[in-house]
């Protein structure tokens, strides 16, 4: 198991469309990757969870990715997140 903070740096948080660029990037692994907020834990790669978190910009989260890709997949997340997620 591998994990990193991140920031978010979109001006509008983790709306319906940054949300989907995540979720679709997390669903390119074979590892279980979530994220925890606060005291939440989300499912990256399901929409619905990620709205539900409400992450607003400047909001720290640390993703967590478990499985035989992880290092992939936490590579790539963070550099899409540090990105802007398309923004």
């Amino acid at each position: 198991m591998v994990s990193q903070k991140v920031k978010i740096k979109n001006p509008t948080g983790l709306h319906l469309r940054p949300a989907g660029i995540l979720c679709k990037e997390a669903m390119q692994f074979k590892s279980h990757i979530t994220f925890q907020y606060r005291e939440n834990t989300a499912n990256a790669k399901s929409v619905l969870s990620v709205l539900g978190a409400c992450i607003k910009s400047g909001d720290e989260i640390e993703l967590i990715c478990d499985g035989e890709d992880e290092t992939e997949a936490l590579s790539s997340l963070v550099t899409a997140i540090e990105d802007g997620l398309g923004e």
